[in-house]
């Protein structure tokens, strides 16, 4: 009997632990997620809405991901202000969900694994939505998944994005209701990342550390650009990556001007300088890193002077981010240091590094994850240099400069702000002129 009662025990111990699994973080996670949206939202219910299609392995909406944890195409997600609860709406055979590799278990007994109050057919959803809208209830809902800057400029494009054909759908179909847009809810909840969020982005860091080290011990005169990409995407796939963070850029010679070069279309030449802007996904979550190196291991008179300059800009964010600590407090050490140095701080050029104090952007599920704080997403860079760092913010210490048309620099690397500082996350690279030219010799 006693050995009954163990088996027993231990079964039921590995059937928790495998539904726990079925999701990339633990179900009180994305329960305190779901109702920090609600606190936002005591008027109305929000409609998060997945992916049509899904592999099993990445693509679902980074929002459902974030709230809900399931890849299942077509899932709608509802977040209710109002009752302070949730319900998941989904339809998909056994055989659907086992041919994109998605769990059973979660397919089964959607409650259990996710830990959402509620489940309901995908088929239900318009019944649920017309019997709740009779009660004058208020809809949140994505006016945008991303950025203003993803949205087309072309003015003969005329599609409307997907998030606000939804919106136009709800128009037509319950006259009268009150349609608010719910996106800075959810972009000001994600840019405060959690300590399981940090585990994960750590991972994505390492990979992609590591896939910029086998890409500079790969460099010499001689190696054909897309032969580096390929190196880089290998690293990152034979390791834990889902797949790449952004297409990878690798830029020489006098493709430097264009910043996010990406056409691999060049055979390296002695004295050609390199930037590799590449990051990983790992769960969802991404890396953002950029390194700068000589394609020969040696740094010229020129090279060094603009790399220097850089990685000193570089060294002053790094140790001046905190808590409490706004860009422009980051920009005046910037300029200090500058100045010490004997650079002409009133020369215009260098007036951007002021600005954005070594600041590119938030990142998280996406690489430029997106906030209504995010100073140079959304602006020149003066727009919130007053706003402080928080615990919890992931973001990319980006630093550029540009000495010619062939001869730039790109020092970037992910980075969180903790209680007394800062963790460099894309630690381990070689950084100043000396570590790399070292590294580069091996």
């Amino acid at each position: 009997m006693k050995n009954l009662i163990l088996v027993t025990v231990l079964i039921f111990s590995i059937s928790i632990r495998d539904a726990q699994t079925q999701l990339i973080f633990e179900k009180e996670e994305y329960a305190a997620r779901r109702e920090r949206l609600m606190n936002k939202i005591p008027d109305g219910i929000a409609i998060i809405r997945g992916a049509s299609r899904v592999s099993g392995h990445s693509g679902q909406s980074n929002n459902m991901m974030y709230f809900a944890g399931v890849e299942i195409p077509d899932v709608i997600l509802v977040i209710d202000g109002e009752r302070r609860e949730s319900i998941l709406f989904f339809t998909i055979s056994e055989r659907a969900a086992d041919e994109i590799a998605i769990s059973l278990d979660l397919v089964r007994d959607p409650v259990k694994i996710t830990g959402i109050e509620n489940y309901l057919p995908f088929e239900d959803f318009t019944s649920f939505l017309t019997d709740r809208l009779s009660e004058g209830t208020v809809v949140y809902t994505h006016f945008s998944s991303q950025g203003p800057s993803t949205i087309s400029k072309n003015e003969w494009d005329g599609r409307l994005t997907r998030e606000m054909q939804f919106v136009k759908l709800l128009n037509e179909r319950f006259p009268g209701i009150k349609v608010e847009n719910c996106s800075p809810y959810i972009w000001n909840l994600r840019i405060i990342k959690s300590k399981a969020e940090i585990d994960i982005m750590r991972e994505a860091a390492r990979v992609g550390v590591k896939a910029h080290k086998a890409v500079i011990k790969a460099t010499r005169p001689g190696v054909e650009e897309k032969k580096l990409a390929a190196i880089f995407e290998y690293t990152c796939m034979e390791d834990v990556a889902r797949e790449l963070a952004f297409t990878t850029i690798i830029m020489s010679a006098d493709h430097h001007a264009y910043g996010h070069y990406s056409q691999y279309d060049r055979t390296l030449e002695d004295g050609d300088f390199i930037i590799l802007d590449a990051g990983a996904n790992v769960d969802y979550y991404d890396s953002d890193i950029s390194t700068t190196f000589p394609a020969n291991g040696k740094f010229s008179k020129k090279q060094r002077e603009i790399y220097e300059f850089s990685y000193n800009i570089w060294k002053v964010c790094i140790n001046t981010y905190k808590p409490g600590i706004t860009l422009a407090d980051v920009g005046a050490e910037i300029k200090k240091m500058l100045n010490e140095k004997g650079y002409d701080v009133n020369d215009p050029k260098y007036q951007r590094y002021f600005r954005r104090a070594g600041f590119g952007h938030h990142v998280g599920m996406d690489v430029h994850d997106p906030s209504d704080w995010n100073p140079f997403f959304y602006g020149d860079g003066l727009d919130n240099a007053d706003k402080p760092l928080q615990v919890g913010f992931v973001i990319a210490c980006d630093i550029m400069a540009q000495a010619d048309s062939v001869t730039g620099v790109r020092l970037e690397d992910t980075v969180v702000i903790t209680e007394d500082g800062c963790e460099i996350l894309s630690a381990g690279l070689p950084r100043s002129v000396e570590e790399m030219e070292a590294f580069m010799k091996k």
